[in-house]
């Protein structure tokens, strides 16, 4: 008989990590997988980019993500303003130069 996975047991929120959901045994944030996908990767080529998550897992996160998309999206948004006001702070060299 084959083994069932409950794939509500792929993903958790670990205090230790943060407070974003995680790929369960991993430090990989669903944001990073729903990243990826949204860059055009398909579930294939990300767990071939991360060959530490399974095919099972990387599918896991981005189930995750469509369920939960205004969170995710919410996180991606925040971590691209955090970026953009780093990035103000330290422009590189050419940017000083013009």
């Amino acid at each position: 008989m084959p083994t069932i996975t409950d794939i509500g047991t792929l993903i958790t929120r670990d205090p230790m990590h943060g407070v974003r959901p995680i790929i369960v045994g991993t430090v990989t944030s669903v944001r990073r997988i729903a990243a990826l996908y949204k860059q055009g990767y398909s579930a294939e080529e990300i767990a071939v980019d991360k060959p530490h998550l399974t095919l099972v897992q990387v599918y896991a996160a981005l189930t995750y993500y469509h369920a939960n998309r205004e969170e995710i999206e919410a996180d991606l948004a925040q971590e691209q303003a955090e970026y953009e006001r780093l990035a103000a702070l330290h422009p590189n060299k050419t940017q000083i130069q013009q």
